[in-house]
C-alpha cells in the first residue's frame, strides 16, 4: 500500500462489484485522506466528460486491486483561521 498524500495523482484498479471480472481503471488527484486506522479512506478527484466528480475510497477495500501514484504535486492548504 503506497503512502498517498493530498495532491498525489495516482491511479486505481477497482474491481466493479456488480461484475467480479471487469477491472476499472480510475486516475485522478487525491484532495483528502482521513486516517482511522482500518477505516482509513481518502478521495479522489477526477474529470468525466469535463464534469468534476468526487469520489470516495477506502483505503484497504479489497476492491482495489492497485494503486499506483503517477505524479506528486504541491498542494495549498487552508490557514488555520483564529477566532479571538
Amino acid at each position: 500500500m503506497p503512502d498517498i498524500k493530498p495532491g498525489y495523482i495516482v491511479q486505481l484498479k477497482v474491481e466493479v462489484p456488480e461484475n467480479k471480472r471487469r477491472v476499472s481503471i480510475i486516475k485522478g488527484i487525491v484532495i483528502v485522506r482521513r486516517n482511522a486506522g482500518l477505516n482509513s479512506t481518502f478521495r479522489i478527484r477526477r474529470m468525466v466528460a469535463g464534469v468534476g466528480i468526487e469520489s470516495l475510497f477506502p483505503l484497504y477495500s479489497p476492491n482495489i486491486k492497485e494503486i499506483k501514484v503517477l505524479d506528486k504535486k504541491k498542494v495549498r492548504r487552508e490557514e488555520p483561521s483564529s477566532t479571538t
